[in-house]
């Protein structure tokens, strides 16, 4: 890869089956841009999408297919491929690619090489909806991210197929976004992010360096493979407040449950289902300067979920479903020694006695802010556009006027930024 010309940042994309795979053409397009060399794994699906010419011809650069190859195997192994990279991308991930990485296959060069690699590994998945929120794709995928593999996307929309929901693969610039950042190339990402830019006073972006973790949505937590127990949280409060971070200049990792809510622009999302998923996928983020746990996370899950669909039978007493404590995100993130994020920031959704839950909660949790909002029937709030925040700290209770979802995301941002920004300067003052 060095023969680019490209410098010392090197990809090596393994494009895999999928409609999708038309929209790394741009992605490879958009690296080269900025000087990082590409080099293309092509599978046997993938190339039933777009053509080896078509990659070789972006990438500037040899597409590989083969893993036995005697030509490719003499000029350049499929281990010395696996390691020349600074990261690799498979982009886009279909079901099946997840599924063999997560089961450790290496069947064909791109498992080979991904099998074989000690590089950070980041994937976009892409695939249609009931694909991608199949159990099973939901276990390879958090069996991925315990390992180590960074996800971006996918996306929410209508599908080619003619179904909606989240399944597409993100856009280019999210991507080759995500990709600059990985690579350290911040002021070139920040070029490829689409979300506009506020300034801070100086000129400056008041967030830029700065790393932020959010958690949004619901989750669920399977019953049997139809059923779950959930919550009526929509993401939109989690989601506005990841849109305003990185409008500030943050790297922002939004981990998400199940929503209706397209990505936000200029942020890298990891879509989750469960508690657990998303535990796994916070600790991955690590480390950030600031995690705000938005996210409506059950309570609790199913202790033994059951194999297939639970039956009614006739003249029988309904089955008894035993519960277990889901892991406590929010506590977790407070009491991480000194990996624990700088700002670590909590939501309290409550239905009566509001504020003062919401102080106990803080002082639980071990969280530094606290967000408390009245979610009782007939508030509006889950669904709705509108929120009424109680913001707590240690240092008292301040009551926020009933404004937009997107203000308050505003509004928390701003906080955030100026929390940031006058630790730095006592940092620096000492």
């Amino acid at each position: 890869m060095s023969e680019q010309g490209g410098g010392p940042h090197r990809v090596l994309l393994i494009v895999s089956g999928g409609i999708a795979a038309y929209k790394v053409l741009e992605v490879i397009r958009r690296l080269r841009t900025h000087g990082v060399a590409v080099r293309c794994v092509l599978t046997r699906a993938g190339a039933q999408f777009v053509t080896p010419l078509s990659l070789q011809a972006l990438s500037e650069d040899k597409v590989y297919d083969d893993l036995f190859s005697l030509t490719d195997e003499s000029e350049m192994g499929h281990i010395e491929l696996s390691r020349q990279a600074d990261l690799l991308v498979v982009a886009p991930a279909s079901a099946d690619i997840l599924a063999r990485m997560a089961a450790g296959m290496a069947d064909d060069l791109a498992t080979t090489v991904l099998l074989a690699t000690d590089k950070p590994v980041l994937v976009a998945p892409a695939m249609n909806v009931r694909m991608w929120e199949h159990p099973a794709t939901r276990d390879n995928l958090a069996t991925l991210i315990r390992r180590g593999v960074s996800v971006i996307g996918p996306s929410e929309g209508a599908m080619a197929c003619g179904e909606y929901g989240p399944g597409r693969l993100v856009e280019p610039d999210q991507l080759a976004a995500a990709i600059l950042r990985r690579l350290g190339l911040e002021s070139a990402a920040t070029e490829q992010d689409t979300a506009p830019k506020q300034s801070a006073p100086d000129g400056g972006l008041p967030l830029a360096g700065r790393r932020a973790l959010v958690t949004s949505g619901p989750t669920h937590e399977p019953i049997d493979p139809v059923r779950y127990i959930a919550n009526r949280s929509s993401g939109r409060q989690g989601h506005a407040i990841a849109e305003a971070l990185a409008a500030l200049g943050a790297e922002v990792t939004l981990v998400s449950g199940p929503t209706q809510l397209p990505d936000p622009p200029g942020v890298t999302t990891v879509r989750i289902e469960s508690a657990e998923e998303m535990l796994a996928a916070c600790n991955h983020a690590l480390p950030v300067d600031v995690a705000i746990c938005a996210a409506a996370v059950a309570d609790w899950k199913v202790a033994e979920r059951a194999p297939g669909k639970i039956k009614k039978q006739q003249g029988t007493a309904p089955p008894a479903l035993e519960l277990a404590e889901n892991p406590d995100i929010l506590r977790t993130l407070s009491a991480r020694g000194k990996a624990r994020p700088q700002l670590v920031i909590g939501f309290a959704a409550e239905t009566d006695r509001v504020v003062e839950r919401a102080v106990a909660k803080r002082q639980s949790k071990g969280c530094d802010w606290m967000l408390a909002n009245d979610v009782a029937e007939g508030t509006g709030t889950f669904g709705g556009d509108d929120n009424a925040i109680h913001f707590v700290t240690a240092d008292g209770v301040e009551d926020w006027p009933r404004q937009t979802k997107r203000a308050v995301a505003e509004t928390l941002a701003r906080r955030v930024a100026a929390h940031l920004g006058a630790a730095s300067h006592d940092e620096a003052a000492e």
